[in-house]
């Protein structure tokens, strides 16, 4: 009888253990899914955003808080996933609050909306006198202020690497400032095109800014951070933005002269309202997939991510917009890269560093 006890004995706890192995994998599968689906989004939005935001000034479009609206004006995309998700919930527990975000969450995010909103319009207002080509190199700078705020707000560590890294980055943009009459667009004067320059610089900057607050946002939470929480804190933050985009439309006159403006469209008045859809549509993944990579793993392959793209927006620029790409360029792009290269060179160093040594099992 003792025997049969503890036969039935060892069978429960293999059974737990069988069970809590299944779903262990089952959460790393989800877990893997998830970056995947950011890292994609993100990706789309790196490459897509800036090319339509470009096609809309490079064939007549001339405001720059429409531009910056069309950022975040996405955010209800968010609603549909958001919606099905809370139904879910719902079937599991008739109690499931509508919303996940606390109050202490939603004011923080609106402050970092309003933050997103400002760098919004910095972008927009400098991609206006700028090639799509050169704003991104200049944007890849971001990897450089992400360090330094990064150090600052959420304790990471500088390093050889990061510091090599942006002396290359920073190299990389200085030699685009000295050579910009290269590629500067028609009707775009040398005054215009440095404004262009330092205003993608302060963007660059900003957003720096902008991640690691994002993650000090996260560990601050006092909650557990969910998907879905994840989502809703984007919504906020994409609201918040778009209002104070449009504020600046209402001032600046921009809902009078959109009719206008559509009608004298290089591409025609219907693929006038396509190219603004599409860039909506292209900015709200951007910034999903960008937020949900850093709940995923960290602000860092964020940051990476975005400059890892670099080259293909240089290319999908000389295709569809027939950007000239001269050598400034090149040597810039290969500096960025360099940059990039030295900066995951040293995080994976420190990582292997910081990993505790495993212990062998007798």
């Amino acid at each position: 009888m003792q025997k049969t006890n503890t036969n039935y004995s060892m069978e429960t706890e293999s059974n737990e253990n069988s069970s809590g192995n299944s779903s262990l994998q089952s959460e790393n599968r989800m877990k893997r899914f998830l970056i995947a689906l950011n890292c994609l989004l993100l990706a789309l939005g790196d490459t897509g955003g800036p090319l339509t935001s470009r096609l809309y000034f490079h064939h007549g479009g001339r405001r720059n808080w429409l531009s910056s609206f069309l950022e975040t004006a996405g955010f209800p995309i968010l609603l549909l996933p958001l919606c099905l998700n809370y139904l879910q919930r719902r079937r599991q527990s008739r109690s499931t609050p509508i919303f996940l975000i606390t109050p202490r969450l939603f004011l923080a995010c609106i402050g970092l909306g309003l933050l997103t909103g400002v760098d919004d319009f910095l972008y927009a207002y400098g991609l206006s006198f700028l090639p799509v080509s050169t704003a991104a190199i200049l944007l890849s700078t971001h990897l450089s202020f992400t360090a330094f705020f990064a150090f600052l707000i959420v304790k990471q560590r500088f390093t050889f690497f990061n510091i090599n890294s942006i002396a290359l980055l920073t190299t990389g943009a200085a030699l685009l400032g000295l050579h910009g009459s290269s590629d500067r667009p028609e009707g775009v004067t040398d005054r215009q095109y440095y404004m262009g320059f330092f205003l993608m610089v302060a963007t660059a900057a900003l957003y720096g800014l902008v991640l690691p607050l994002i993650e000090l946002t996260y560990r601050k939470s006092r909650r557990e951070v969910t998907y879905t929480l994840v989502m809703e804190m984007q919504l906020v933050m994409a609201a918040s933005a778009t209002v104070f985009c449009v504020v600046g439309m209402a001032i600046d006159k921009d809902f009078q002269a959109i009719p206008k403006e559509a009608k004298n469209f290089g591409l025609g008045e219907a693929r006038y309202y396509v190219v603004l859809t599409w860039c909506a549509i292209f900015w709200q993944l951007f910034f999903l997939g960008t937020v949900g990579v850093i709940f995923c793993v960290n602000t860092l392959l964020a940051a990476i991510i975005v400059a890892v793209f670099i080259p293909v927006i240089e290319i999908l620029a000389v295709i569809f917009l027939h950007e000239r790409f001269s050598s400034e360029k090149g040597v810039a792009v290969a500096l960025a890269l360099w940059g990039l290269a030295s900066y995951l060179y040293g995080e994976h160093k420190q990582a292997a560093k910081e990993k505790p040594p495993s212990i062998d099992q007798p």
